[in-house]
C-alpha cells in the first residue's frame, strides 16, 4: 500500500507536505502520525501505510518544513547528529500549530468518517502530547516521548485520553522522567503508561538497532486495542 504526499496550508502563511496513507475500504477514523527527528522517512511512511491497513486514514506532516521541506534521513551517527539539529531549529509553538491544521484537514477530508487520534515517536511522542493539549486531537498516543517531562505544565490542558509506552532501557528518558509524568497524571483516568522491560529508546522502530520486538509488538496491540475504544 503506497500512499502520497499532499500539500496543507500552514496557519502563518505557505504550505506543508504531509504522507497520506489510506485504507482498502477508503473511510476511517483518522491518524495524525508525528515523525521521528529523522524525517517522514521510509521507516514512518511504512508505519502510516501499516496503520492505513488497519482501516486508518493516516496522515503524517513534515515536521521541519520551516528549516529544510522533505529533510529525511536514516539512523546512523552523523543522520542522527543532522536530526538533532533540525529539531533544534524548530519552532515549538509553530509546530504545534502546524499539527493542529493536519488535525483540521484530516478532519475536513471526505475519507475521514470518525474522530483523530495522534500518535508520535522520539520527538513526535512529545509533540503527540502536545497535541492532546492544543491540537485537538480525540486521543494520543505518545511512543518514548522525550521532553514530555519538561513539559508536564501543559497536563490540565491535555484532558483526551492518552497512551504512552516507554522503554526502561531508554537511555534517553530516564525512569525518573516517566515516574514524574505519572505524578502529574495521578488521579486522573485519562491516562494509561506502560513500560517495557529490556527495551531502549527507539524500540519501535525495525531499522534501529534499538529494536526490540516483543516490545514493538505488545505497544501496538495495545495501540491498536487503545484506537478502537477511543476513536473508531
Amino acid at each position: 500500500m503506497a500512499g502520497t504526499f499532499i500539500d496543507i496550508p500552514a496557519p502563518d502563511g505557505g504550505t506543508f507536505k504531509a504522507y497520506l496513507a489510506l485504507p482498502a475500504s477508503k473511510k476511517g477514523s483518522g491518524i495524525v502520525l508525528i515523525q521521528e527527528v529523522f524525517g517522514v522517512n521510509n521507516h514512518i511512511r511504512s508505519v502510516a501505510d501499516a496503520y492505513a491497513a488497519d482501516g486508518y486514514i493516516v496522515l503524517s506532516p513534515d515536521v521541519f518544513w520551516r528549516s529544510q521541506p522533505m529533510f529525511e534521513v536514516g539512523y546512523d551517527p552523523d543522520s542522527i547528529a543532522k536530526g538533532r539539529a533540525m529539531k533544534a531549529q524548530t519552532d515549538v509553538a509553530k509546530a504545534v500549530a502546524d499539527l493542529a491544521a493536519t488535525v483540521s484537514t484530516l478532519r475536513a477530508r471526505s475519507e475521514c468518517a470518525g474522530k483523530v487520534a495522534s500518535i508520535g515517536y522520539c520527538m513526535g511522542g512529545w509533540l503527540s502530547f502536545l497535541a492532546a493539549a492544543n491540537a485537538g486531537v480525540d486521543a494520543a498516543v505518545c511512543y518514548y516521548g522525550g521532553g514530555i517531562d519538561g513539559s508536564l505544565a501543559q497536563a490540565p490542558r491535555a484532558t483526551c485520553p492518552i497512551l504512552m509506552h516507554f522503554g526502561a532501557q531508554d537511555e534517553h528518558i530516564p525512569l525518573s522522567a516517566v515516574e514524574a509524568t505519572r505524578g502529574a497524571f495521578k488521579g486522573r483516568s485519562n491516562v494509561e503508561i506502560h513500560v517495557y522491560e529490556g527495551a531502549g529508546h527507539g524500540f519501535n522502530c525495525d531499522e534501529r538497532g534499538s529494536y526490540n520486538a516483543a516490545a514493538a509488538k505488545l505497544a501496538r496491540e495495545r495501540s491498536l486495542a487503545f484506537l478502537k475504544k477511543t476513536i473508531a
